[in-house]
């Protein structure tokens, strides 16, 4: 197939790497010959990225529109630039937290990715309580296995590139064969099949939950009737999927900075569901409680590479 090389001029500034890999997407890959280049498949259209500059992107694909949208629009989307980072924290939060305020300093190119809700929604249910590779592993297997099959040549190489698996495909999915995706754990795989269902089914509307009229409790509760899928992975998939920006994932790194940097004894305590939506409160008071999570994430990436010294998503 021909591919098309697309120079694209970002609204914002984007650090597309740091964007990609800090823990919100697990459905990226480095091109193994050039490290500057990103793939996936979107929509069924394989997409490779590279930065050129802060506002400046190439997009390589055999399509100029990605879901009927030209593919300027969809990437500029895709990184949520229209998002004004100066207003993702309280008024006074550079006065309250003039350190922690310039120590991110360095993060505000990192931008929330606006990612399909199922695709979401099964990645971060493979996620609870293991590392970021694992993850990664596990998400890289389920397209492998139930995945589309995409075949691109670029820079003289074959590229094989794998779709995520539909609810259609997830649902019908052998519990044995599933399995050996969620690090042979059976019931992480079984509450797969059972998300998928609920999809397929029309049990559980994602486009209709992500509408931003619906309260944010009201989402959260809805996408905990699904088994195995609690209050932080509901806030995940609100957040990284749904497009709500408000939805504030907690988990040990955010319980930790809301401990030792904005100094919440809530966050001493272990992560009940009760202490988990009172840490979700007490964020919204220094943060712009519209924007808790997109700043939370912000957050998250600083703590973790600048604090823990972790560098690996």
């Amino acid at each position: 197939m021909d591919l098309y090389s697309h120079i694209i001029k970002l609204k914002s500034a984007v650090d597309v790497k740091e964007s990609l890999f800090s823990g919100q997407s697990f459905l990226w890959d480095n091109y193994e010959n050039r490290n500057d280049y990103y793939m996936t498949v979107i929509k069924r259209i394989p997409i490779i990225i590279r930065q050129l500059t802060d506002n400046k992107v190439e997009v390589i694909s055999d399509s100029i529109t990605v879901d009927s949208i030209l593919i300027s629009d969809f990437i500029n989307n895709y990184f949520s630039v229209n998002v004004d980072i100066n207003k993702i924290y309280a008024e006074n939060f550079m006065e309250l937290y003039p350190d922690i305020y310039s120590m991110l300093n360095g993060y505000y190119s990192l931008r929330i990715l606006r990612q399909e809700p199922f695709e979401t929604m099964i990645s971060f249910m493979c996620a609870q309580g293991i590392g970021m590779h694992i993850i990664r592993k596990q998400v890289s297997m389920l397209k492998k296995f139930y995945g589309e099959k995409f075949s691109i040549t670029f820079n003289g190489d074959e590229i094989i590139l794998y779709s995520f698996p539909t609810p259609q495909q997830l649902a019908n999915a052998d519990l044995s064969q599933l399995s050996l995706c969620t690090n042979n754990n059976k019931l992480r795989a079984a509450n797969i099949i059972l998300a998928a269902k609920s999809v397929v089914e029309g049990k559980l509307d994602l486009n209709i939950l992500g509408a931003s009229e619906i309260p944010l409790a009201q989402l959260r509760n809805t996408l905990c009737q699904i088994r195995g899928i609690g209050f932080k992975i509901a806030d995940c998939i609100a957040l990284f999927g749904l497009g709500r920006f408000d939805a504030f994932p907690i988990d040990t790194h955010v319980k930790q900075y809301l401990g030792t940097w904005f100094k919440s004894t809530t966050a001493l305590r272990s992560l009940t569901p009760a202490n988990y939506l009172i840490l979700d409160a007490e964020a919204r008071t220094f943060l712009n409680p519209d924007f808790a999570g997109y700043a939370g994430h912000i957050l998250f990436h600083c703590w973790r590479k600048e604090i823990k010294k972790l560098h690996s998503f």
